[in-house]
């Protein structure tokens, strides 16, 4: 394929010719970086996110801005992560996980329990976590991690349009959210007591030197489709490891383990239980 085929044409001088060549070395270091196995259909939207970043960072061409990064890299690197995940999220999203969670906590609502959001985005999944352990009464700390550094700012600071916490109900917005007024008008913002059962932090799932185990349940959903299948063996072998005897992987809706039950047996919709 030409790089005239693979070219975005628009009406500025600025658009950048994008071809073949360069959209095998994008999916190359993404997949290296981060593991994501990017679709071969998805030129467009690595275009579209990466030719705004050439034009922040004043490089003429894609391969310019390539070279660089595998030259020199550094904070680049956590760019170029940020402009490729994809993050889609909403409060109690895929909500049968959170009943089974809110079940799982009322059986011993005394003992201290250990969360993991590991692909928390901007902070939905997490503290949607967080309003289920509150409602049951249930000590619970919650880790939550995502690879994007962008989502995290927002994921910590917890502010909110309301049209998208207005589904969560009246009693969960009196409760856990403050409604935001003047310039803040149409926004809310999670509550502080709530946001301090929250830890935030920047990790990669492909990291050396792990340091996460011990959780009763880990949230890891709509994350394994981004990875090839040896990547996801690795993956699910490191969550077998940070999680307790007994403990739970919530996975997403479509997301299937059932030829690793070596590690993760189903136990109810998209909710795995380590083995052994």
């Amino acid at each position: 394929m030409t790089a005239a085929a693979l070219a975005y044409p628009g009406t500025s001088s600025q658009d950048v010719a994008f071809d073949a060549a360069d959209f095998q070395r994008v999916r190359a270091l993404i997949r290296t970086k981060a593991g994501i196995d990017l679709h071969p259909g998805k030129q467009n939207m690595v275009y579209g996110r990466l030719s705004r970043r050439l034009r922040e960072t004043r490089h003429g061409s894609f391969r310019d801005y390539l070279d660089a990064l595998e030259r020199t890299g550094g904070d680049e690197w956590q760019e170029f992560i940020n402009c490729l995940t994809t993050n889609l999220t909403s409060f109690f999203r895929e909500p049968h996980h959170f009943e089974l969670l809110a079940a799982e906590l009322k059986k011993t609502p005394a003992t201290a329990r250990r969360i993991w959001s590991c692909a928390a985005s901007t902070g939905e999944e997490p503290y949607s976590i967080a309003m289920t352990a509150a409602e049951s009464g249930a000590s619970v700390k919650i880790d939550a991690s995502d690879i994007d550094t962008r989502v995290l700012a927002q994921a910590r600071a917890g502010v909110y349009a309301m049209e998208n916490v207005s589904s969560l109900g009246a009693e969960r917005l009196r409760c856990f959210f403050q409604r935001g007024t003047g310039a803040h008008e149409g926004k809310a913002r999670v509550k502080a007591e709530l946001r301090e059962r929250v830890s935030f932090r920047a990790f990669n799932l492909l990291a050396s030197g792990w340091d996460a185990r011990d959780y009763d349940a880990v949230f890891c959903r709509n994350v394994m489709i981004y990875f090839d299948r040896p990547t996801q063996r690795q993956v699910l072998e490191r969550l077998h490891g940070a999680l307790r005897p007994g403990g739970l992987l919530y996975a997403g809706h479509s997301e299937n383990f059932s030829e690793h039950r070596d590690l993760f047996v189903l136990t109810g919709k998209t909710v795995y239980r380590r083995a052994g």
